[in-house]
């Protein structure tokens, strides 16, 4: 049970990860003026860079309980569950609560922790 849960918190990472990459090109950046452009070009890959380390950070959950390493799980596990809780925390205050997101990364940490 303790690897299913860690596997759909992996997946459910990813599919986070993939709609904050969509959803910031069609709907953050498609709205946003910034000045000068290179500087709109930094923020958004800035941006896209949380995008493809949560995916990584989803598929090191998905594949920690195949490692026949008990420090490795660990380490997966405390390090996801503190930057998916920031992440959460972060977008919950930005937000005043009003956007989804930092629920489903609660819900990332919460199957993260009863994981490990």
């Amino acid at each position: 049970m303790r690897d299913l849960l860690l596997q759909c918190a992996g997946v459910l990472t990813i599919a986070v990860a993939l709609i904050h990459g969509i959803l910031g090109e069609t709907k953050v950046f498609a709205r946003a003026s910034i000045e000068p452009e290179r500087l709109r070009t930094l923020i958004r890959l800035v941006w896209q860079a949380s995008t493809v380390a949560w995916i990584g950070g989803g598929v090191l959950l998905i594949a920690a309980p195949w490692m026949d390493s008990a420090p490795a799980r660990h380490w997966i596990v405390i390090t996801m569950a503190c930057v998916f809780g920031f992440s959460a925390f972060a977008n919950a205050w930005a937000t005043r609560g009003r956007h989804f997101g930092w629920m489903a990364l609660s819900a990332v940490v919460a199957m993260t922790v009863a994981g490990y």
